[in-house]
């Protein structure tokens, strides 16, 4: 029972270490969306910046 046991997890544990290299390689590119969203993050900080320096 302990050698089946043995025999199945390594596999098992090689299987998982490849699902977590692949799941985040894909996260790692940038899409359209995403590209669009970061720019319009930043037209709002450097408005919030503009509104903060005018202010002082």
């Amino acid at each position: 029972m302990q050698k089946t046991c043995r025999n199945l997890m390594a596999p098992l544990f090689a299987a998982s270490i490849l699902m977590s290299t692949l799941a985040l390689a894909g996260c790692d590119q940038d899409g359209p969306a995403e590209e669009v969203g970061e720019k319009i993050d930043e037209s709002i900080n450097d408005a919030k910046r503009a509104v903060k320096d005018a202010a002082d």
